[in-house]
């Protein structure tokens, strides 16, 4: 039998049955008279998905989200990854100020209702830790999706432009980066470069159509695009531009990449392009033999993701996958590859590719260039061992 190589091909099998049609009885609870409705909706009970957690402490840590049940490119607001350095605050929005400060013509401040009178914007856009991953760079590969790529999550953020705020307080000639601060008990800063902060990046106030979760920073974050994930600062309270960065505590000791010959990367930004298969992967196992779609996600901080390769047969050849819309820049793209399994042991892997023509590198490319000694920015391919079984385990 000859493979499938597109989805289209695979759906117009017509004489491959999945699944048997049989007249079954109504089932009883149909005719019963259901749930009430309710202010604010539940998941059916049938669902579990939920994030898991590390962490030292129940207010440091991370919760990561279990890409492998979802579908699609919008990540639930309950189920994005969390990062937490001293906690999630309580923030009354009603006493909540965002200052602006520094090299400006004039300092503002700005409560949250003069923010929801200026032009806002939504935009589609991934956001992913600097750790995402640090496992597989030490040689830990993580047993599911989740545990290797979860702190990694797509959402519609709505805000205004930072550029808009920027105006109004005037921007001096001097001013070349912004720090911009959080108001929970670490005071979390970072250094912006001005460039960025004039281009893409955005005051958000709301996710997925409503009011920030906490933990996502309500009820005020900075969203910085394509950048790692601490950059968006979370509880945003301050903002002071100044002529330089300031080497703060998380730009200095931490959120750097040392190198093989000693030295430290500083300010390295940008999360360049990867992908992760989702469906198959780590924990789940195939029913028996026979067609499957492969699915997974690749995304990019530098721009859109314009082709996805999946191997089948442990990387000796590779197959165009088919991205499935809408592909956004620095967003998530969902891609897909239909699979015929025969029973054999292999292993399954994806590469992407991004709009600047950067290709998703194998893990031992990329530690030839970085060493081991580094723990974030890991974008190394991911493999996903299928055993004779059905199972999948991390390669």
């Amino acid at each position: 039998m000859k493979p499938f190589n597109s989805r289209r091909n695979f759906l117009a099998l017509g004489g491959t049955t999945l699944g048997a049609a049989i007249l079954r009885p109504i089932d009883a609870n149909a005719r019963e008279l259901g749930a009430p409705r309710s202010g604010y909706s539940d998941r059916s009970k049938y669902e579990t998905a939920e994030r898991y957690f590390t962490g030292s402490t129940p207010a440091t840590g991370s919760g990561r989200t279990p890409l492998q049940d979802l579908h699609g490119i919008i990540t639930p607001s309950s189920l994005h990854f969390e990062r937490h350095h001293s906690g999630i605050p309580d923030i009354d929005p009603a006493h909540h100020e965002l200052t602006i400060h520094g090299l400006v013509d004039k300092p503002l401040v700005f409560t949250m209702r003069d923010l929801y009178r200026l032009p806002s914007v939504s935009r589609i856009h991934f956001i992913e830790c600097a750790g995402n991953s640090g496992r597989e760079h030490e040689g830990r590969p993580g047993e599911t999706a989740q545990k290797s790529h979860g702190l990694l999550s797509c959402s519609e953020w709505t805000g205004v432009p930072l550029k808009v705020l920027l105006d109004q307080v005037g921007v001096r000639p001097s001013a070349s980066w912004i720090v911009a601060e959080g108001a929970d008990a670490s005071r979390l800063n970072r250094s912006i470069p001005m460039s960025k902060a004039l281009d893409d990046v955005l005051v958000a106030y709301a996710q997925n159509g409503e009011a920030l979760r906490p933990s996502q920073g309500y009820p005020l974050r900075l969203f910085v695009p394509g950048w790692e994930g601490n950059v968006s600062i979370k509880w945003l309270g301050r903002m002071q531009l100044t002529s330089e960065p300031y080497m703060t505590r998380d730009e200095a000791a931490f959120y750097t990449d040392l190198m093989p010959s000693g030295k430290a990367r500083r300010f390295t930004f940008v999360m360049e392009a990867k992908s992760v298969i989702t469906r198959p992967s780590g924990g789940q196992r195939l029913d028996g033999q026979g067609f499957y779609e492969i699915s997974g996600l690749a995304w990019s901080g530098r721009g859109r993701i314009t082709r996805v390769e999946v191997s089948t047969d442990a990387g000796r050849t590779w197959r165009e996958a088919e991205l499935q819309g809408p592909v956004v820049p620095k967003a998530s793209t969902r891609f897909c590859l239909p699979w015929h399994w025969q029973g054999e042991e292999t292993t399954i892997q994806s590469r992407c590719t991004d709009e600047t023509g950067y290709v998703q590198p194998t893990r031992d490319a990329l530690l030839a260039v970085r060493g081991k000694n580094a723990s974030d920015h890991y974008n190394g391919i991911k493999l996903w061992y299928v055993h004779r079984d059905g199972a999948i385990s991390h390669g």
